[in-house]
């Protein structure tokens, strides 16, 4: 049902900004041929919404993928008839795009389970969310369509808690904080994001809560938990506050070699030693979108995060 604030918009944009794995465009085909109504009746994706319309959606029959099954082995955290958890490793991109077909965690998911939902298209089968390929841990994935469409509106109304630890550069002033700046594609770069504030141009509401844990003087542990779910979040918010994610190449290149300087050898060993940025995806934590059993899964830093958190740790412990 359409809400009173919703009144007005157009239907392809409403439906766009609540199905985040469909794209305007394939909702504007599922518009044009039927399977999305409003209130029983076909129409246009330029339609204007009123308070308390009924909108059904029917998808149509899956396009067949073209994506190869791949050994490629898994770390599963949970698997039922509807969804699987999985521990996603650093270095593993998500799904075929541009120039990839083949080496994703789509293609060893096809391997492992035949079976995921159609709703991202032929080649994001079961994709839910996504981690930049060299960002660590907890990705859900569906294996049916029900599952996918409940588990995407529990997305949008923010009732998936996902939680990730990170080394960040320096110490920041508050325990607790929030970010909350938009973020939309970078002018001078199209394939980075950054924080956008100049009127006109597109960018998506952004909301970031970071909490402290340990500090260790140039470097900090801290848990980022995500009130909304943009591309690169984690990582554009962070540097926008000024302590950007160690190791990300993209985002924190500029104040990583100024406080870099501080460290001892072993430190900079292991900081190089890190695969990209020091983030990894540590709680996912949500009802099942079928049976809504609570459900809640952690998972550790991988090894080269972990090994130099312990060197951290043991570093503060020498100096303190």
């Amino acid at each position: 049902m359409v809400p009173e604030d919703a009144a007005g918009e157009r239907l392809d944009v409403f439906l766009s900004g609540r199905l985040p794995d469909i794209s305007r465009s394939q909702i504007q085909r599922l518009l044009r041929s039927g399977h999305i109504l409003v209130d029983g009746e076909t129409r246009s994706p330029a339609h204007h919404l009123k308070s308390g319309e009924q909108i059904s959606i029917e998808m149509p029959p899956p396009e067949p993928t073209t994506l190869a099954p791949e050994q490629i082995p898994l770390d599963i955290v949970h698997e039922d008839d509807y969804i699987i958890v999985v521990n996603k490793p650093p270095g593993l991109v998500v799904h075929p795009g541009a120039g990839r077909k083949s080496g994703t965690l789509v293609n060893a998911l096809l391997a492992h389970s035949g079976r995921l939902s159609s709703i991202g298209g032929p080649s994001r089968p079961g994709i839910v969310h996504r981690l930049d390929k060299d960002t660590s841990g907890l990705m859900v994935v569906a294996k049916d369509d029900d599952a996918h469409f409940a588990l995407t509106r529990m997305v949008e109304a923010r009732q998936i808690e996902r939680n990730y630890l990170a080394l960040i550069w320096g110490q920041p002033r508050q325990s607790r904080f929030a970010i909350e700046a938009p973020i939309g594609r970078k002018p001078s770069d199209r394939k980075q994001m950054a924080v956008v504030t100049t009127p006109g141009k597109t960018a998506r509401h952004a909301h970031t809560e970071i909490e402290v844990l340990e500090r260790f003087g140039e470097i900090s542990l801290i848990q980022a938990t995500l009130a909304t779910g943009r591309t690169h979040q984690v990582r554009v918010h962070l540097s926008y506050a000024g302590h950007p994610v160690v190791g990300d190449p993209t985002y924190g290149r500029r104040l990583a070699r100024s406080e870099a300087r501080l460290l001892d050898a072993e430190s900079l060993e292991l900081i190089d030693a890190l695969p990209g940025q020091a983030l990894h995806a540590h709680r996912l934590a949500f009802k099942h979108p079928i049976n809504e059993k609570p459900l809640e899964f952690t998972s550790e830093p991988p090894e080269r995060f972990a090994r130099l958190l312990h060197h951290l740790r043991l570093r503060a412990r020498r100096s303190g």
